[in-house]
């Protein structure tokens, strides 16, 4: 990792960790965490299957083991990211019970890796079917995977909205009201923002109020604390675009200043910031000392 933080301080008590989606094919201590190192995170976001596929993989004990033991070690938060196909409010009764199936997975396997938290993008009403009626069968098949999180190293749920594309279900900040509705604001529940999404779907984040804004109405909708994780992403589409194109930061259309705000506003207190930008390990590394150059400096004492 990067040189340690001041004396007194750890990692964990950073303001804000700073991180990225890591690759772990070759093995999550070894590769993850080893990338993890170069880039000098301080919080690392893996898949523990294919993105872009059904199969739930069985995990290496050992390797289990030694990738939660270093990132105990080294206080380096983890998050999982489920794979992209799950949609609970598809209109296809297998895609839903393959949702199911890698949801159940995907939460299984991060509280083995010691994750505290799976992000799940928040789907669509596909087939026509009207968002009430999706949104009632997001409350059928996810209600009961929540309510099996009783374990203490259970990791939360965290959803992330969408840029807005077709028949999302939430997209726009005030979405998330009748997403945790139906989910009768689990304890377990909380949020991830991205905020290509955010923007995409129409929060303008740039001017010198848009950050505060698009934040103080996420807290209004969902309540304080629920914000778990952030994505923190640059645009390449303007705002409202509904095109999910992640830039590098500083590079895109949201621009450097308003993740400065973004790192003061009060709702993202101890919220880690995970990077999906492209650019490869030099770009990621970038983007990595950059929103540590705009994070505020002061950090929470040890013991408070």
């Amino acid at each position: 990792m990067t040189p340690g933080p001041p004396p007194g301080l750890t990692p964990a008590r950073l303001r804000n960790p700073v991180g990225s989606h890591v690759p772990v094919a070759g093995g999550l201590d070894r590769v993850g965490l080893g990338y993890a190192r170069e880039l000098g995170a301080e919080t690392v976001q893996v898949f523990v299957a294919n993105p872009r596929g059904w199969a739930t993989p069985t995990g290496d004990p050992r390797q289990d083991e030694a990738f939660r033991a270093a990132c105990a070690a080294e206080s380096i938060p983890v998050y999982v990211h489920a794979p992209y196909l799950i949609n609970f409010g598809s209109h296809t009764p297998a895609t839903v019970e393959r949702s199911v199936e890698s949801l159940r997975h995907s939460l299984r396997r991060g509280r083995e890796i010691g994750a505290l938290g799976v992000v799940v993008h928040t789907g669509s009403a596909t087939g026509g079917r009207e968002r009430s009626v999706a949104l009632r069968q997001v409350r059928r098949y996810m209600l009961p995977l929540l309510d099996e999180l009783t374990r203490d190293d259970d990791p939360f749920l965290l959803l992330e909205s969408t840029a807005g594309q077709g028949s999302s279900l939430c997209s726009r900040t005030w979405d998330f009201g009748p997403y945790f509705d139906a989910l009768d604001a689990h304890p377990r529940l909380g949020v991830c923002l991205d905020t290509c999404h955010i923007f995409a779907a129409g929060h303008d984040l740039t001017g010198p109020d848009g950050m505060r804004q698009t934040l103080d109405l996420l807290v209004g909708t969902v309540g304080e604390g629920r914000l778990k994780l952030i994505h923190a992403n640059d645009s390449m589409e303007e705002v409202g675009a509904h095109r999910d194109r992640h830039e590098n930061i500083g590079s895109g259309h949201i621009g450097e200043e308003p993740f400065r705000a973004l790192l003061a506003h009060p709702a993202t207190e101890g919220v880690p910031l995970i990077i999906e930008t492209p650019g490869g390990k030099e770009g990621h590394a970038a983007d990595v000392a950059r929103l540590k150059h705009l994070r505020p400096t002061a950090a929470v004492p040890v013991g408070a």
